[in-house]
Parts: structure tokens; sequence; C-alpha cells
């Protein structure tokens, strides 16, 4: 095992001279012995003097499901190549042929993260209210505090839904809102509120939700993230609870909205800012653009399309749309 030795001050010269030759050996760590760095090398020749290491270090290889579990081949490539890490528990979807095996894929999956303690087989979501259908398969505990992008997030993984597929959208709210009013009409445990009251500290934000899981959620999510001084939670349908002509910004962060978007324009200041969430098959993609429009029209409300963009694919052909529009 060849290494070359050389001192602190020189060390990250030589490591780039070698890497650019390709010369450093990437299965073992530079190590630090007796004042000075000894860059691990290949057997080719390098214009260095070498030394013949005594004590080498190796990374760890990186560990995979395929190399923790004893299955064939066949069922080896059906593994999953990802899963989702919410907290401590881990949310995994499994081919059916795999089923039998879901126990052990569940230990596979918490030898590779040892600080997670639960993992959940997810079978898809149900219902107006999202809520997953979910079976644990390792561990008990399922309630978790996520961290994102400096919020704290407080949820149960087998009643609530968490996507992150949605954290680009999620921080680009967080720099939107300072000093206006803000409504979120479907403010789950606080998807957007949070992060908008943490980072950009809006007057005021009411944060409408009907689901008494999520809402109770989002209530600790409130008090978690110091912001009661800024959101107001409000338990109920936003059809009824929706105030008319108080918001500069209203978010509309549910995809089967377009029902509530007189409800949502109609909340909006003169000069407000509307973001209408959809899912949206890719042969009608200009749907939800119509939609504001035509609701803003119906109001007698004059409409500035800003953006429609793409967040993510939610389905085979169904794309996550975001418009954002500014209403008159």
């Amino acid at each position: 095992m060849k290494a070359v030795r050389v001192s602190v001050d020189d060390a990250e010269t030589v490591r780039k001279e070698l890497l650019s030759k390709g010369a450093i050996d990437k299965t073992r760590k530079l190590v630090k012995r007796d004042g000075f760095i000894e860059i691990p090398v290949t057997d080719g020749a390098v214009e260095f003097p070498v030394i013949e290491q005594e004590e080498p270090e190796f990374y760890i290889p990186k560990k995979t499901l395929g190399s923790i579990l004893d299955i064939p081949e066949k069922e080896k490539k059906l593994l999953p190549s990802g899963w989702q890490l919410l907290g401590d528990v881990i949310i995994v979807t499994l081919h059916e042929e795999l089923e039998p095996r879901k126990y052990d894929i569940a230990q596979a999956l918490l030898s590779m993260y040892p600080g997670c303690r639960t993992v959940l087989l997810d079978r898809g979501i149900s219902g107006q209210m999202r809520i997953p259908e979910r079976e644990i398969i390792a561990g008990k505990r399922t309630e978790t505090i996520n961290k994102e992008n400096g919020c704290l997030f407080k949820l149960d993984a087998m009643r609530i839904m968490y996507s992150q597929g949605n954290l680009a959208e999620r921080k680009r709210m967080s720099r939107l809102g300072k000093g206006e009013v803000v409504v979120d009409m479907f403010a789950g445990i606080g998807y957007f509120s949070i992060p908008m009251a943490v980072h950009s500290k809006p007057d005021k934000i009411f944060a409408i939700e009907i689901n008494p899981v999520s809402f109770g959620y989002l209530r600790e999510n409130i008090s978690l993230n110091r912001v009661e001084n800024i959101i107001e939670p409000v338990e109920g349908d936003c059809a009824s609870f929706t105030q008319r002509g108080i918001a500069d910004r209203v978010i509309m962060g549910y995809f089967d909205a377009h029902p509530y978007l007189e409800n949502g324009i109609s909340a909006l200041v003169h000069g407000g800012m509307v973001h209408y969430h959809e899912a949206v098959p890719e042969a009608v993609e200009d749907r939800p653009v119509t939609r504001v429009v035509e609701t803003a029209k119906k109001l007698g409300r004059k409409v500035e399309i800003i953006e429609a963009r793409r967040i993510k694919k939610y389905a085979p052909g169904v794309w996550h749309v975001v418009v954002d529009a500014k209403v008159f």
C-alpha cells in the first residue's frame, strides 16, 4: 500500500496534482501521522517519493440493500433504489414480489440508517384528505419530527403525507410574504405556513385545515417553531372560513382545489397574489391557467399570470403544476 508523504502545508497542492493524474487510491483515506500527511496512491508511477504505508485507513464501502440481503439475484433486481427518510422513520415502497421479504428488507434499511427506528411500507394514498395507506414492518413508534429548511415538522407518518418532491416549492414560498397578510387555504401540518412564518415574517398567516389530525399537528408545529404571533390556525372547511378581501397572498396547495378558486380569489385585496396548485394531465396542461383566468373574470376581476410551472411528476402523464397569478 503506497502513499506520498508530504507536509501539512503542501498536502492540498500535492493532492490536487495527484488527483489530476488519476494517481490517488480512492479506497483509502488521507492519514495525518507524525506531523505529515500520507496521501494514498495507486501502484502506478508518480512524480513524488512514495512510502509503504504501514497502517492504511480504508473507506467503509457504502451499504446497499443488495449487498446486505442474501436473496436470489432475480429478487435483488426488484429491490427499491430509493426510499423516504422522514425524521427517524423510513418509508419504502416494494414490488409485490418482494412482499414476503418485507421484514428482512426493513431490518436491512435500519442497519443502513442507525439513527432511524421505524420502517413503514407505503401502499399509496386514499380519500379527499390524502390519507396514506401504510404498514409498520419494523419498529413501533410512527410519530416523528422532520427537520427541513430550518423548520421543525412534527407528524405521525402513518396518518400524514409529507412529500419530499415539494421541497423546492416549500423553500420558494419561504422567501415570500414579508409584511403581508397571507391565507393558506389547505394548510395541512404547516407545509407552507411554517417556512413562510419562520423565514419571511408576514404580518399574519391564517392557516386553514379541515382534517382534525393534521390540524392538531399544525398547532404543535406553530408552537415548535415559535411563530404563534404570526400564524393563526383555523380549523374547518376553507369554503366557509376563508374571509373575503383580507389577503395580500393566498396559497392553494391542494390538488383538487379548483372548486375553491372563487373563495381564494375573493380573499385577495386589489393586486393580491394567488398560488394555485393542481394535478393536471399533460394533454390539458393549460387547464389550471384557464381555471384561474375564468374564475377571476366571473368575479369581475382581472388577472395577470406571472408563471405556470411544473413541480414534479404526480403520476404517469400527470404533473403537479403551480400557477402564480396576480389578481386586480
